[in-house]
C-alpha cells in the first residue's frame, strides 16, 4: 500500500495559520481533525482502490487523503481558493507517491457540471449550509455516481433520509428519494471537528436507483409539485396545490386523476405519489 499520512490536530491548525484561514460559518467551515474519523467514513463509504470519488469542499484535506489511502482517485471541489491551491501541496507532503490521484476543481460546487473522469462514488463533509442543494445538484448532473456518503448537519441528514409519515419528512426527503435509497449511517462527535460546531452531524448513505423514475421534464414536474405540497405542509393537497394548478377544484381533480385522496398532506406522500401527480397534471 501507497504511504499515505492523515491530518492530526496540530497540523490543521499549522495549514490554517500558514494559509491565514479563518474557518467562517458563512462557507460552513468545520474542518475534520480525526483520523479515526476520515477512515470510518472512507470504511462506511465501501471506498475501494480504483474507485473514482468525487469529494466536495475538502477544506483543508483530511478526507481527501483519507481517500487516497483506500486507494480511490479523488476530484476535489474547492470553492476557497486557497484551500484549492493548497490541498495539492499537502498531498505531495503527505502522500507524494499518490499525487497523481488527486485532481483539484477550484469552482463552487453548484456551478460545476462536467468533471474529469466519471465519479462513481460521492463522499464529502459537505458544508452545513449548502448540503441538500449540492447534493441534488450533483445527482441530477453526473448519472455516473451510484454510491455515496455525506456528512451533513444532523437535522438535514435525518430529513434526506425520513420515510413518509415522519415528522422531519419534506421536499428534501423526497428530491432525495427520486434518485436513490438514503439512510443514516452513524452519529459523528462535535470533538471531531476545528472549530467544534454548535450542532451534531450525521452520516448519510445512499444507493442509486438501476433507473431514475423518468426523464428530465417529469422530473422537474414532480419537483414543482413537492415544492407547493411543502410549502404549506399543513394544509391539504387540494389547497396546497391549488396555487399551482390554478384553483382547489382543478388541483382536487388532478390529485384524484393520480389516485391521491385531494384531503391528504404532503408528508404522507411517497415520491411514487409526487410522480403520479405530476403525470396527471
Amino acid at each position: 500500500m501507497n504511504e499515505v499520512r492523515l491530518l492530526g490536530p496540530a497540523e490543521i491548525r499549522d495549514l490554517a495559520e500558514l494559509l491565514d484561514v479563518t474557518p467562517t460559518k458563512k462557507l460552513g467551515q468545520n474542518f475534520v481533525i480525526d483520523a479515526n474519523t476520515v477512515r470510518r467514513i472512507v470504511r462506511v463509504a465501501g471506498v475501494e482502490a480504483g474507485d473514482s470519488v468525487v469529494e466536495v469542499g475538502p477544506g483543508l484535506g483530511s478526507l481527501t487523503l483519507g481517500l487516497l489511502e483506500a486507494g480511490a482517485s479523488v476530484v476535489a471541489v474547492e470553492i476557497d481558493g486557497r484551500l484549492a491551491r493548497q490541498l495539492p501541496a499537502t498531498v505531495a507532503t503527505l502522500a507524494p507517491s499518490v499525487t497523481d490521484r488527486l485532481t483539484v476543481v477550484h469552482r463552487d460546487a453548484l456551478a460545476v457540471t462536467e468533471l474529469a473522469g466519471e465519479p462513481t462514488r460521492l463522499v464529502a463533509n459537505l458544508p452545513y449550509n449548502v448540503s441538500v442543494p449540492v447534493l441534488l445538484h450533483f445527482l441530477e448532473h453526473f448519472p455516473s455516481i451510484r454510491t455515496g456518503v455525506v456528512m451533513v448537519q444532523a437535522e438535514v441528514g435525518q430529513r434526506v433520509a425520513a420515510e413518509p409519515g415522519s415528522k422531519v419528512y419534506g421536499a428534501p426527503s423526497v428530491k432525495a428519494a427520486w434518485y436513490g435509497r438514503w439512510r443514516t449511517a452513524g452519529n459523528v462527535s462535535r470533538q471531531v471537528f476545528w472549530p467544534v460546531p454548535n450542532v451534531d452531524s450525521i452520516l448519510v448513505a445512499f444507493e442509486r436507483h438501476d433507473s431514475e423514475p423518468g426523464d428530465e421534464d417529469l422530473r422537474a414536474r414532480t419537483f414543482a409539485v413537492v415544492d407547493a405540497a411543502f410549502q404549506q405542509r399543513r394544509k391539504m393537497l387540494r389547497q396546497a396545490l391549488s396555487t399551482l394548478f390554478g384553483d382547489s377544484a382543478t388541483a382536487s381533480a388532478i390529485l384524484e386523476k393520480a389516485g391521491v385522496e385531494p384531503t391528504e398532506r404532503g408528508e404522507q406522500l411517497t415520491v411514487e405519489d409526487f410522480i403520479a401527480i405530476a403525470r396527471a397534471a
